[in-house]
């Protein structure tokens, strides 16, 4: 369940893992960081996590603050993990040297800007239809798990996380 209380922790996450990123490529260049695996996969491990910590932003959140391209973020994550194998190395670079420091400032000002004691209480004018819309992909979830299908595939299709789906 997404709720307005967890949205500064997540952005806060993405903070963490944006400046991970930022990190892990400084001073490098782009044939060093496709020779070097451990940078490589911890700089896709990083924006991974990145996009999963977006996708649990509320949809009350990401309607209201639409400077980031919030869907595309989470597409990414949903590449990087489903579909690993058509990883343009140049894509990957390309995200980590451009497009992680715009989005880290960005962060850093709803973090700075926003009043997170009076974000947690206001209320969300999509609680009742995610609700709704949570319990079917639960629901779905649950069927899907029971005709075997794996926690990713499930993950994909509803929409839910790994850990969401674990827990049912």
């Amino acid at each position: 369940m997404r709720e307005h209380s967890r949205d500064c922790g997540r952005l806060e996450d993405i903070l963490k893992y944006a400046q991970n990123v930022e990190q892990m490529v400084c001073g490098i260049s782009y044939e060093q960081f496709v020779a070097d695996i451990r940078i490589y996969y911890a700089v896709m491990k990083n924006l991974e996590i990145i996009g999963e910590a977006a996708n649990m932003l509320t949809r009350h959140f990401k309607e209201i603050y639409k400077e980031l391209p919030w869907r595309q973020i989470v597409s990414m994550r949903n590449i990087l993990v489903h579909g690993y194998a058509q990883v343009s190395d140049i894509d990957l670079w390309q995200t980590a040297t451009n497009d992680i420091q715009p989005l880290r400032e960005q962060v850093q000002k709803y973090l700075a800007e926003i009043n997170w004691e009076e974000w947690s209480q206001c209320e969300d004018p999509y609680t009742e239809v995610e609700n709704t819309v949570y319990k079917t992909m639960v629901d779905s979830a649950r069927r899907m798990k029971a005709k075997g299908f794996t926690e990713a595939v499930i993950a994909e299709i509803t929409g839910l996380s790994v850990e969401e789906i674990r827990r049912i």
